[in-house]
């Protein structure tokens, strides 16, 4: 199997509903996002994906979420903006692009991350 990574960046502001801490509160954070993509055979070229097709897909997502107030965002309205709902959103939004990635992984700080895939 083989596969490839690539990470981008934004950074938002947030709070959890629901959640009773210092996360309730408005709060910001400049997010990692790592987005991976695998596949058992290379294309002709010996390739999984293209890391610039890849790398337009995230950024296109990230685009609409940075320097953005997430609670604000239609999708979050529905779902809490915590780190394994950011994965997801951005998981979908780059397979309604037709790229057929494996995961997304979303970094909050450093030390703590939420990954999600199908």
């Amino acid at each position: 199997m083989y596969s490839i990574k690539i990470e981008g960046h934004f950074s938002s502001a947030h709070n959890l509903r629901g959640y009773k801490g210092k996360c309730e509160d408005l709060h910001g954070h400049n997010w990692k996002v790592e987005v991976s993509a695998r596949k058992n055979k290379l294309d002709k070229i010996g390739m999984v994906m293209d890391f610039r097709l890849m790398k337009n897909a995230l950024n296109a997502v990230l685009e609409d979420l940075d320097h953005k107030y997430l609670n604000d965002l239609a999708y979050f309205k529905k779902s809490n903006p915590t780190s394994e709902n950011i994965a997801k959103y951005i998981y979908d939004r780059i397979r309604a692009s037709k790229m057929n990635i494996y995961s997304v992984t979303v970094w909050e700080s450093e030390g703590s991350c939420a990954t999600y895939n199908q």
